[in-house]
């Protein structure tokens, strides 16, 4: 497979078909029909279909996403389906495949999971922790999945943060101090990064893909989009979840908040441990420029790319004044 290939559909536009052909194409490969709606996607096109009590998302993958890519991802869902994990469920088609291939790109059928996304509630204490439990229960359900494309390089993936250098340009001014430092900081960390537990992880865990119970935001209804999974060292995927649970007014309470609550649940080594808080800053500033350089390249749809990116800034910020000696002691005590 060809390693560029996520560079390639990260610069690639989503793929465009009407609400007409995409009723056409679930009611022949899947047998559902009902009303459409349009969820947003920054590389995909995602549909919502309802019906008869039922809702679905017809997922239509990238053009440019390889056909191994978009298996490995069908495939891991399949291998969760026997968890209690809150995560959509794979709708076979009317012969039993999981996938189709049309000219458009892979398309596939899902369960729609209800909840409120998690992004339109008020950010919490008790919340992150939930976030944090669930991170690691993920991870847990994952252990032990293998496929011949989980291997593939990914710009989200945080051990490649080092292929970021050339894109700095294109984050902000005010930010460029930040960023060059949390890079470097990256850099001194990346070769111990062999040396830990690696698996295959969802590696996206941010607000825009969870939803949280609407009478109760602090409980956590469903996992979204496994897109971005990618094998790499476990303790990724926590540093992720928890880059977009970090509270700029007290940024060590709440790297122990999040830390505490997956300790308790998957225990991170003291190795980990060490590296855990130059690793959330890392996934800050993959966030920050990655989206900065996709919304001057695609401005049609930066507030969608864009979304993550004040709280990016603002973690990165608030990381950086703590003092590291202060926050290796706290994470040594887990």
């Amino acid at each position: 497979m060809n390693k560029t290939a996520l560079g390639e559909v990260l610069s690639s536009a989503p793929p465009t078909l009407s609400d007409d052909a995409a009723l056409q194409l679930a009611q022949v490969h899947f047998g559902v029909t009902g009303a459409l709606k349009r969820l947003t996607s920054e590389r995909d096109l995602n549909m919502r279909i309802s019906a008869a009590g039922q809702s679905y998302v017809l997922k239509l993958a990238n053009p440019a996403e390889p056909p191994e890519v978009t298996d490995f991802q069908t495939k891991a869902l399949l291998h969760l389906q026997g968890s209690d994990l809150p995560v959509p469920r794979v709708i076979a088609t009317r012969t039993g495949a999981t996938e189709v291939a049309t000219p458009h790109g892979t398309l596939r059928l899902l369960t729609y999971l209800e909840g409120t996304p998690q992004h339109l509630t008020p950010a919490t204490p008790a919340q992150a922790r939930a976030m944090a439990r669930m991170a690691a229960r993920l991870t847990q359900g994952l252990a032990g999945f293998a496929h011949p494309a989980a291997d593939y390089v990914l710009q989200w993936d945080i051990k490649q943060a080092s292929a970021l250098r050339p894109m700095l340009p294109a984050v902000p001014d005010d930010m460029q101090a930040l960023a060059q430092a949390a890079l470097a900081r990256f850099d001194a960390l990346a070769p111990q990064l062999p040396s830990l537990r690696w698996q295959v992880v969802h590696n996206d865990l941010n607000p825009h893909n969870v939803l949280v119970l609407p009478d109760n935001p602090d409980e956590i209804a469903g996992v979204l989009d496994f897109g971005d999974m990618v094998h790499t060292p476990l303790v990724c995927d926590a540093a992720i979840a928890a880059s977009y649970c970090i509270d700029a007014a007290h940024p060590l309470d709440s790297v122990l908040n999040f830390a505490r609550a997956y300790h308790a649940v998957l225990p991170l080594t003291p190795a980990e441990a060490r590296l855990f808080p130059d690793l959330v800053a890392a996934r800050m500033l993959t966030t920050l420029t990655i989206a900065s350089a996709r919304a001057r390249a695609y401005p049609g749809n930066a507030a969608y790319i864009l979304r993550n990116v004040a709280t990016a800034r603002a973690g990165l910020a608030a990381l950086a004044a703590v003092p590291r000696g202060d926050m290796l002691n706290a994470l040594e005590a887990l």
